[in-house]
């Protein structure tokens, strides 16, 4: 917890405090990292071999394309989607609540000059560290398997950083209310997997009947994954794909502004 420690100095202007918690979170993570090797690398090589290849030479052998590219195409840029979400979840539920709940380190680095609000943020900020890096090595992934259309394919990280942080922003404010985990299987039931499954990310929008459409598209995951789509076919820019930057980026302002008020209301009594 050292690394949490700030002195006045630290304090001086233009010094950002809670990059004492976003170091902290890196230098932990220095020591852990070959644990998510596997997300990284190997889920990415995985998905793309099963689903974009082996399901899409299914699917090439009797509708042919989807929405004009090959199913490997259509898929690739949805399951890097899908993986900012779960980096999102898995970062910002289980760690979160342990910080408050059990292990209390967020207590510990408030003991310290940083304030509430700096700890949150740079947990937060750790998050978006790893949402770029990972969505970078997914990218990089997609592109060797020829999935990628368009130059603008370089925004991906950017895409899976607002799609991960609509997630992560909202789901650390409602870790810091909470007592316990028993919440988290059903958000994972409930929530987490059919937006996995049903956020257009295996099959287009207009394949669902009229009436369910509208539900697809209040999903967070479907702005991302139509995001991802754009970017990675070199869509052309139009009022609807604002749209979906405004959303994800709109979640994650106001998860972030909710974090901060809570974790303060949390930790000092």
């Amino acid at each position: 917890m050292t690394l949490l420690a700030t002195t006045s100095a630290d304090r001086a202007p233009g010094w950002a405090p809670w990059r004492r918690a976003l170091w902290y979170h890196g230098a932990f993570y220095a020591q852990t990292w070959r644990a998510s090797v596997i997300s990284s690398f190997m889920f990415p090589i995985l998905y793309l071999l099963s689903m974009g290849i082996g399901i899409g030479h299914l699917v090439s052998k009797h509708t042919g394309l989807v929405e004009g590219q090959s199913y490997l195409h259509f898929v690739a840029p949805g399951l890097l989607a899908i993986t900012a979400m779960n980096l999102a979840c898995n970062e910002c539920m289980w760690p979160i609540l342990g910080a408050v709940k059990w292990v209390r380190t967020y207590q510990a680095a408030i003991a310290t000059p940083l304030e509430p609000e700096d700890v949150i943020t740079g947990k937060l900020a750790w998050v978006a560290v790893r949402l770029v890096a990972t969505s970078a090595v997914y990218a990089a992934i997609i592109a060797t398997f020829g999935a990628v259309s368009s130059w603008w394919a370089v925004l991906l990280p950017l895409v899976g950083l607002a799609t991960g942080m609509s997630f992560a922003t909202i789901l650390a404010a409602y870790s810091l209310t909470l007592e316990s985990d028993t919440a988290f299987a059903t958000i994972q039931r409930f929530l987490v997997v059919p937006m996995f499954l049903f956020s257009a990310t295996f099959y287009p929008l207009h394949q669902y009947p009229s009436y369910l459409r509208w539900v697809v598209q209040l999903m967070p995951l479907y702005h991302g994954v139509a995001l991802a789509r754009a970017v990675t076919f070199g869509s052309p820019w139009h009022w609807a794909l604002a749209l979906h930057a405004f959303v994800l980026i709109a979640l994650s302002a106001v998860g972030w502004l909710l974090a901060r008020r809570l974790i303060r209301r949390r930790l000092v009594v």
